[in-house]
Protein backbone atom coordinates (compact mmCIF):
# COMPACT_ATOMS: atom_id res chain seq x y z
CA UNK A 1 0.00 0.00 0.00
CA UNK A 2 1.47 3.29 -1.33
CA UNK A 3 1.21 5.80 1.64
CA UNK A 4 1.78 9.82 1.44
CA UNK A 5 2.52 11.67 4.98
CA UNK A 6 2.38 15.21 4.66
CA UNK A 7 3.80 17.01 7.65
CA UNK A 8 3.73 20.95 7.77
CA UNK A 9 4.62 24.02 10.07
CA UNK A 10 6.33 27.02 10.92
CA UNK A 11 9.87 27.39 10.31
CA UNK A 12 12.60 25.42 12.92
CA UNK A 13 9.14 23.08 13.89
CA UNK A 14 11.98 20.39 13.87
CA UNK A 15 9.74 18.74 10.84
CA UNK A 16 12.81 17.83 9.05
CA UNK A 17 14.91 16.18 11.78
CA UNK A 18 12.06 14.24 12.34
CA UNK A 19 10.36 13.35 8.97
CA UNK A 20 13.55 11.73 8.39
CA UNK A 21 13.91 9.50 11.08
CA UNK A 22 10.54 8.48 10.62
CA UNK A 23 11.01 7.78 6.78
CA UNK A 24 14.15 5.81 7.60
CA UNK A 25 12.39 3.84 10.52
CA UNK A 26 9.15 2.71 8.53
CA UNK A 27 11.03 2.76 5.20
CA UNK A 28 9.37 5.35 2.97
CA UNK A 29 10.85 7.54 0.87
CA UNK A 30 11.79 11.36 2.49
CA UNK A 31 11.62 14.57 0.24
CA UNK A 32 12.88 18.05 1.50
CA UNK A 33 10.85 20.22 -0.02
CA UNK A 34 12.27 22.92 2.49
CA UNK A 35 16.24 22.00 0.58
CA UNK A 36 14.39 22.60 -2.92
CA UNK A 37 13.35 25.84 -2.06
CA UNK A 38 16.66 26.53 -0.21
CA UNK A 39 18.77 25.50 -3.33
CA UNK A 40 16.87 27.76 -5.50
CA UNK A 41 17.23 30.74 -2.90
CA UNK A 42 21.34 29.77 -2.93
CA UNK A 43 21.36 30.26 -6.88
CA UNK A 44 19.52 33.50 -6.69
CA UNK A 45 22.19 34.54 -3.93
CA UNK A 46 25.39 33.48 -6.13
CA UNK A 47 23.79 35.34 -9.72
CA UNK A 48 23.63 38.29 -7.51
CA UNK A 49 19.67 38.56 -7.51
CA UNK A 50 17.91 40.26 -5.08
CA UNK A 51 15.37 37.66 -3.43
CA UNK A 52 13.10 40.42 -3.14
CA UNK A 53 12.68 41.18 -6.27
CA UNK A 54 10.14 38.59 -7.76
CA UNK A 55 10.25 38.92 -11.24
CA UNK A 56 14.28 38.39 -11.47
CA UNK A 57 13.89 35.49 -9.08
CA UNK A 58 11.54 33.84 -11.42
CA UNK A 59 13.13 34.61 -15.00
CA UNK A 60 15.74 31.97 -13.82
CA UNK A 61 13.84 28.80 -13.48
CA UNK A 62 14.86 27.94 -16.38
CA UNK A 63 18.88 27.87 -15.25
CA UNK A 64 18.05 26.03 -11.95
CA UNK A 65 17.83 21.62 -11.70
CA UNK A 66 17.55 20.71 -8.20
CA UNK A 67 18.17 16.95 -7.29
CA UNK A 68 17.47 15.04 -4.00
CA UNK A 69 19.59 11.75 -3.41
CA UNK A 70 20.51 9.69 -1.13
CA UNK A 71 21.78 10.29 2.63
CA UNK A 72 19.63 13.63 2.07
CA UNK A 73 22.20 15.28 -0.40
CA UNK A 74 20.80 18.38 -2.34
CA UNK A 75 22.38 19.11 -5.61
CA UNK A 76 22.42 22.03 -7.66
CA UNK A 77 22.97 22.07 -11.32
CA UNK A 78 24.85 19.16 -10.67
CA UNK A 79 27.16 20.38 -7.59
CA UNK A 80 26.15 19.29 -3.60
CA UNK A 81 24.64 22.44 -1.80
CA UNK A 82 23.65 20.51 0.87
CA UNK A 83 25.69 22.61 3.45
CA UNK A 84 25.36 25.83 1.76
CA UNK A 85 21.80 25.74 1.67
CA UNK A 86 21.33 26.28 5.47
CA UNK A 87 23.55 29.37 6.01
CA UNK A 88 22.35 32.14 7.90
CA UNK A 89 22.15 34.44 4.43
CA UNK A 90 19.66 31.48 2.80
CA UNK A 91 17.71 31.61 6.27
CA UNK A 92 16.82 35.11 5.67
CA UNK A 93 15.79 34.66 2.41
CA UNK A 94 13.76 31.44 1.32
CA UNK A 95 10.94 32.60 2.59
CA UNK A 96 10.38 35.08 -0.22
CA UNK A 97 11.37 32.54 -2.95
CA UNK A 98 9.03 30.51 -1.43
CA UNK A 99 6.40 32.98 -1.62
CA UNK A 100 6.68 33.16 -5.53
CA UNK A 101 3.73 31.28 -7.52
CA UNK A 102 5.58 30.42 -10.45
CA UNK A 103 8.70 28.64 -8.47
CA UNK A 104 6.29 27.02 -6.55
CA UNK A 105 4.00 25.69 -9.09
CA UNK A 106 7.71 24.80 -10.94
CA UNK A 107 9.22 23.13 -7.50
CA UNK A 108 5.70 21.57 -6.72
CA UNK A 109 5.33 20.20 -10.09
CA UNK A 110 8.42 17.93 -9.22
CA UNK A 111 7.52 17.00 -5.80
CA UNK A 112 4.31 15.62 -6.51
CA UNK A 113 6.18 13.47 -8.99
CA UNK A 114 8.47 12.17 -6.86
CA UNK A 115 5.17 11.07 -4.48
CA UNK A 116 3.75 8.93 -7.05
CA UNK A 117 5.36 6.01 -7.07
CA UNK A 118 6.58 5.14 -3.57
CA UNK A 119 5.40 5.58 0.11
CA UNK A 120 6.55 9.16 1.01
CA UNK A 121 7.15 11.59 3.69
CA UNK A 122 6.89 14.88 2.54
CA UNK A 123 7.34 17.98 4.95
CA UNK A 124 7.03 22.06 4.36
CA UNK A 125 4.49 25.05 5.16
CA UNK A 126 1.62 23.46 2.23
CA UNK A 127 1.88 19.61 2.20
CA UNK A 128 -1.27 19.07 2.90
CA UNK A 129 -3.28 22.26 1.55
CA UNK A 130 -1.65 22.36 -1.84
CA UNK A 131 1.35 19.78 -2.68
CA UNK A 132 -0.45 16.71 -1.54
CA UNK A 133 -4.33 17.46 -0.63
CA UNK A 134 -5.17 13.86 -1.07
CA UNK A 135 -2.31 12.58 1.41
CA UNK A 136 -3.34 9.73 3.51
CA UNK A 137 -2.14 11.37 6.90
CA UNK A 138 -1.77 14.87 7.08
CA UNK A 139 0.45 16.29 10.60
CA UNK A 140 0.28 19.85 11.62
CA UNK A 141 3.70 20.24 13.16
CA UNK A 142 4.03 23.57 15.76
CA UNK A 143 6.26 24.66 18.51
CA UNK A 144 6.86 28.02 20.62
CA UNK A 145 8.68 30.50 18.87
CA UNK A 146 10.80 30.78 21.34
CA UNK A 147 11.84 26.77 21.60
CA UNK A 148 11.85 26.81 17.52
CA UNK A 149 14.69 29.65 17.98
CA UNK A 150 16.88 27.42 20.92
CA UNK A 151 16.32 24.28 18.15
CA UNK A 152 17.71 26.55 15.28
CA UNK A 153 20.70 28.08 17.30
CA UNK A 154 22.06 24.89 18.52
CA UNK A 155 21.50 23.24 14.98
CA UNK A 156 23.44 25.96 13.44
CA UNK A 157 26.23 25.78 16.30
CA UNK A 158 26.36 22.18 15.58
CA UNK A 159 26.95 22.87 11.95
CA UNK A 160 29.77 25.77 12.96
CA UNK A 161 27.35 28.13 11.09
CA UNK A 162 27.83 31.65 12.73
CA UNK A 163 24.70 33.57 14.04
CA UNK A 164 23.26 34.88 17.82
CA UNK A 165 20.27 33.77 19.22
CA UNK A 166 19.03 37.02 18.64
CA UNK A 167 19.45 37.09 14.88
CA UNK A 168 17.35 33.47 15.17
CA UNK A 169 14.69 34.75 16.83
CA UNK A 170 14.24 37.62 14.85
CA UNK A 171 14.50 35.50 11.75
CA UNK A 172 11.38 33.18 12.89
CA UNK A 173 9.22 35.52 13.45
CA UNK A 174 9.90 37.28 9.89
CA UNK A 175 9.68 33.59 8.81
CA UNK A 176 6.59 32.70 10.04
CA UNK A 177 4.54 36.38 8.71
CA UNK A 178 6.06 36.17 5.45
CA UNK A 179 5.28 32.35 4.87
CA UNK A 180 1.41 32.64 6.79
CA UNK A 181 0.76 35.83 5.12
CA UNK A 182 2.07 35.14 1.51
CA UNK A 183 -0.53 35.19 -1.43
CA UNK A 184 -0.06 32.09 -2.74
CA UNK A 185 -0.35 28.69 -0.80
CA UNK A 186 0.47 30.20 2.40
CA UNK A 187 1.19 28.43 5.67
CA UNK A 188 -1.89 26.83 7.92
CA UNK A 189 -3.50 23.61 9.07
CA UNK A 190 -5.25 21.46 6.57
CA UNK A 191 -9.04 20.74 7.60
CA UNK A 192 -7.84 17.40 8.63
CA UNK A 193 -4.71 17.75 9.62
CA UNK A 194 -3.79 16.17 12.89
CA UNK A 195 -2.34 19.04 15.36
CA UNK A 196 1.30 18.04 17.60
CA UNK A 197 2.56 20.66 19.64
CA UNK A 198 6.43 19.72 20.26
CA UNK A 199 7.45 22.17 22.41
CA UNK A 200 7.96 20.16 25.32
CA UNK A 201 8.93 16.85 23.52
CA UNK A 202 11.83 15.30 22.65
CA UNK A 203 12.98 14.47 19.12
CA UNK A 204 12.63 10.58 20.09
CA UNK A 205 9.36 11.64 21.73
CA UNK A 206 7.90 13.47 18.66
CA UNK A 207 9.08 10.29 16.38
CA UNK A 208 7.14 8.12 18.17
CA UNK A 209 3.92 10.42 17.75
CA UNK A 210 3.96 10.21 14.28
CA UNK A 211 4.68 6.53 13.54
CA UNK A 212 1.99 6.07 16.01
CA UNK A 213 -0.50 9.09 13.94
CA UNK A 214 0.47 7.37 10.83
CA UNK A 215 -0.26 3.62 12.23
CA UNK A 216 -3.23 4.68 13.27
CA UNK A 217 -4.55 5.84 10.14
CA UNK A 218 -3.28 3.09 7.90
CA UNK A 219 -5.46 0.93 10.06
CA UNK A 220 -8.24 3.22 9.70
CA UNK A 221 -7.77 3.01 5.83
CA UNK A 222 -7.49 -0.41 6.11
CA UNK A 223 -11.48 -1.38 7.47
Amino acid sequence: MRVCVAIDGPAAAGKSTVAKRVATILGYTYIDTGAMYRAFTLYCIEKGINCEDEKACVAVIPEVSIELKPGNLVFLNGKDVSFDIRTPIVNANVSYIASYKDIRLALVELQRKMAEKHSVIMDGRDIGTYVLPKAEVKIYQIASAETRAIRRYKENQEKGIACTLDEIREDVKKRDYIDSHRAFAPLKPAEDAIPLDTSDMSIEEVVNAIIDIINKKIKEIGK
